[in-house]
């Protein structure tokens, strides 16, 4: 068994849609922190943002970049980053933003997380030089500290839509 972090490639399209929604599920649902959506507000974020089309439109932009852990062609994890969208005055044109970090619950403690964001944070070292943004949930206590044991500080606050409800997110950085 090898596990790899590799680019996503366009043939990944609906795999890792399958991913993406498995991971949202995993981690905001009923296993994982219960927040209790409106059916109808849940289908309409889950159709909008976890579609293969709407992966295939976010693997054709060519401002944001993604990775996967690939276990012998079985997508274990995934990485996102891209231009910082995050409504935070401080947030200066060109910089980078790591959109999403899952990796399914069971891959968790195979280290694919760490690796995940090492090549995250890489790239936009690079592409992207300058201050590194985020948004997490602000119940996940987990993350919050992962994202603070890599330096990353919390500067804010915002509101995640899902469909007609708000998350309430921190907003978090790295200089």
């Amino acid at each position: 068994m090898t596990i790899a972090i590799r680019p996503a490639a366009p043939d990944d399209a609906e795999p890792l849609a399958r991913l993406k929604l498995s991971t949202f599920r995993q981690t905001f649902l009923e296993d994982g922190f219960a927040i209790p959506y409106p059916p109808a507000d849940l289908a309409i974020f889950e159709a909008e943002a976890y579609s293969a089309d709407a992966v295939r439109a976010e693997l054709a932009d060519g401002e944001r970049r993604s990775w996967v852990a690939d276990r012998d062609g079985e997508l274990l994890g995934y990485a996102q980053v891209g231009p910082c969208k995050l409504p935070h005055v401080e947030v200066a044109p060109g910089e980078g933003e790591l959109y999403q970090l899952y990796v399914l619950r069971e891959a968790q403690g195979l280290r694919l997380g760490a690796g995940l964001l090492a090549a995250a944070l890489d790239y936009l070292a690079v592409a992207r030089p300058g201050p590194v943004w985020l948004g997490v949930w602000s119940g996940n206590d987990k993350a919050q500290a992962v994202y603070a044991a890599r330096g990353f500080e919390k500067v804010g606050d915002y509101r995640f839509k899902v469909g007609s409800w708000y998350d309430e997110e921190y907003i978090m950085r790295r200089r």
